[in-house]
């Protein structure tokens, strides 16, 4: 399976995008699919550890640049006024400081935007009591996914910008909640292409070389772009531009990108004067 197309035509023989995922996984380790199924489980468990890690308000990254604002952040979530969209934000920037302060973390699909998807899927299971077994399913959707923008396009920010790293998480978040919500496989396409969409462009500038900043708070962008996507997708909103071409979009924009935008330290928030000691 190496478009989202051929993901689809799979899909409707196994039922869902994490089903032909999780299956052809299984059939390529040789393993069967209870022992794959086992080590997704202890990924979904190394996720959920990392946001417990995260949300340590006392956590410092080395350079003392971020660390603890994923705390106060999931304080605020806690008021009444506020819902999932401000728990997955909290969620996703938690893992994302985890990663900074030299935590444990699963890259999902990288370091640097490791918080989206867990962030994504942890808020939907609290808010909306889905199992662990929901949570691998989606898991799996989401790696399908994720497999065919690597092999399409890149998941590298020094190759193809942050479009390539944190907009590849959301849509892969976007496709895994929109099949937890019990949308159709087209539906969870038309997420990711979504997410890919409103990720376009997106540079990848860190701030003395460091995963930190703007990398965190890129997550938490990028957990509120997946829950917006999948939102599109599951109320019946097509995306008028096949997933597949949005990815090979993406690729195309990468390679047009400056060098001075993809992970050099040269330009963007890198090169603000506050950050370079000008301001």
């Amino acid at each position: 399976m190496q478009t989202i197309a051929e993901i689809l035509e799979a899909a409707k023989a196994a039922g869902s995008i994490g089903a032909a995922g999780a299956a052809w996984q299984a059939a390529e380790d040789g393993t069967g699919l209870e022992a794959v199924r086992h080590r997704m489980h202890q990924t979904l468990a190394v996720m959920r550890d990392s946001i417990k890690d995260g949300l340590n308000p006392s956590l410092r990254s080395v350079s003392g640049k971020v660390g603890g604002q994923a705390a106060l952040m999931n304080t605020a979530a806690q008021l009444p006024r506020f819902g999932m969209l401000s728990k997955a934000c909290a969620y996703a920037l938690a893992v994302a400081e985890s990663n900074a302060c030299m935590g444990k973390i699963v890259a999902a699909p990288t370091a640097g935007s490791c918080g989206i998807l867990p962030g994504v899927l942890f808020a939907a299971q609290e808010e909306h009591g889905y199992g662990d077994d929901a949570l691998v399913d989606a898991l799996f959707c989401a790696a399908a996914i994720g497999r065919v923008i690597a092999l399409q396009a890149t998941i590298s920010g020094a190759e193809g910008g942050c479009q390539a790293e944190c907009g590849a998480a959301a849509g892969m978040a976007a496709a895994a909640l929109c099949q937890l919500y019990g949308g159709a496989s087209e539906q969870a396409a038309h997420a990711c292409a979504f997410a890919l969409m409103n990720s376009l462009g997106l540079v990848c500038d860190p701030v003395h070389g460091l995963v930190e900043i703007p990398c965190v708070y890129r997550n938490v962008g990028g957990a509120a772009q997946a829950m917006a996507a999948a939102q599109l997708a599951i109320s019946g909103v097509p995306c008028p531009i096949p997933c597949d071409e949005m990815i090979l979009t993406m690729k195309d924009i990468g390679d047009a990108m400056p060098q001075s935008l993809r992970e050099t330290g040269d330009g963007g928030c890198a090169a603000c004067p506050s950050m370079c000691g000008r301001g």
